[in-house]
């Protein structure tokens, strides 16, 4: 699969997609993938700040429960709330299947990230391919 090139990607399998300080994040299709059926999404509640590297939720598949790992520090300012009744959105879609949207702390935690080519690598390098 292609990964979109307007984002950005974390070594966790997460994306962040910016529009100056505001940032959008959700999962990759090879995290989905890995997971297998996503059966529940547990992400903060507006206002919660989070911290970049930390765990901010989780997303529990029939196989298992995957920590989410915040790909910069912000604050929650909206959580997809279609993910509480409909979490397979995100085997769908996973680039469009969003987890919450930041406002962002610090912009420059953004260039520590990996672009789509190099998330590519790396994802070919963790499965072997």
């Amino acid at each position: 699969m292609a990964y979109p090139t307007d984002r950005k990607y974390t070594k966790e399998h997460e994306w962040i997609q910016t529009s100056g300080t505001s940032a959008t994040v959700g999962i990759t299709d090879y995290a989905q993938e890995s997971l297998g059926d996503i059966v529940f999404v547990e992400v903060p509640k507006v206002g919660v700040e989070l911290t970049a590297g930390k765990t901010f939720g989780t997303v529990e598949s029939v196989k298992a429960v995957s920590d989410l790992y915040a790909p910069a520090s912000g604050t929650v300012t909206e959580v997809n709330g279609d993910l509480a009744s409909s979490p397979e959105k995100v085997n769908k879609d996973p680039h469009g299947s969003w987890m919450v949207k930041i406002t962002l702390k610090n912009p420059k935690d953004l260039d520590a990230l990996l672009s789509a080519a190099d998330y590519e690598k790396f994802v070919a390098e963790e499965s072997g391919h």
